[in-house]
């Protein structure tokens, strides 16, 4: 869930570097709401590890409303040129999708993969286009081919018809599995696609999955997962997404239908993300 400050932020300083905020500058606020600065994961730099778990909406108030309170540090300014509709979703599912794969060891040319084509996934797809992987997307149904295709895949495996690992070993094996679904069969599928050396990043919150230590041994492969990131992180990604053009497919609700916009969210039938709008 992500939250948006109106207009009117007190000035501030930002993580590592001194930028001022003056009244009227547009910020956001992600899940992630802030750090202390003081326990043992802060003062080693581990700030995302804070051993006070600072959650927007659950350490403090915030969404659902015109206005909201938030630490100075879990606060993002966005671009100019970036709506505040463009700005929200980016800030939930664009950080934790742009973050781990930028910070997966990958690098221009190599083969990334993208399991799921939804809410995660259809950004996931864009940014790895736009970082210049070769970008294949995994999903159900070959009817999912023309929007992966849209989203910049090069390469689309319909995981109902096709073995996903297997068709990633043709392209040489996936030197970045980014899963973003919560079906843990669907995780499991998958692993032995990754090439010598690959990683599969977890982001998506499934129960359990099934690992093949094999397949982790004799590739010399491993398992991560990766948490969404801090406030200059996703300074960083509507930054990129605004030079990029990585956009979220977005349904928009006014937010006086908010029960209304909560269920089809609830539902799973939106595409990809519910979006309040205040007047």
């Amino acid at each position: 869930m992500v939250f948006l400050a109106r207009r009117g932020a007190s000035s501030s300083v930002d993580e590592g570097q001194r930028q001022t905020r003056g009244v009227g500058q547009r910020v956001g606020v992600g899940w992630h709401g802030g750090y202390c600065g003081r326990c043992n994961s802060c003062r080693r730099g581990d700030l995302f590890a804070c051993e006070t778990q600072q959650i927007t909406g659950i350490s403090f108030d915030g969404g659902y409303g015109e206005y909201m309170v938030a630490p100075v540090s879990a606060v993002a300014r966005f671009p100019d040129d970036l709506s505040p509709v463009d700005s929200a979703p980016l800030l939930c599912a664009g950080i934790t999708t742009f973050n781990a794969l930028r910070n997966s060891g990958a690098r221009p040319g190599d083969v990334v993969a993208v399991l799921g084509l939804g809410g995660l996934g259809h950004l996931g797809v864009q940014y790895a286009a736009k970082c210049g992987f070769k970008t294949v997307a995994i999903a159900r149904g070959k009817d999912k081919e023309p929007l992966a295709r849209q989203l910049g895949a090069s390469v689309y495996i319909d995981s109902q018809s096709q073995d996903p690992a297997a068709e990633l070993q043709k392209l040489g094996g996936a030197n970045v599995i980014l899963s973003t679904v919560t079906v843990g069969d669907a995780m499991s599928a998958v692993q032995g696609g990754l090439a010598i050396k690959g990683t599969l990043i977890v982001i998506g919150a499934a129960e359990s999955v099934q690992l093949s230590p094999i397949v982790l041994l004799m590739g010399n492969r491993s398992v991560k997962g990766w948490y969404s990131g801090t406030a200059i992180d996703s300074q960083d990604t509507l930054a990129f997404s605004a030079r990029a053009g990585v956009r979220s497919m977005n349904e928009i609700f006014p937010l006086e239908r908010v029960n209304e916009a909560y269920e089809r969210m609830m539902s799973g039938k939106a595409r990809f993300r519910v979006v309040l709008t205040m007047k």
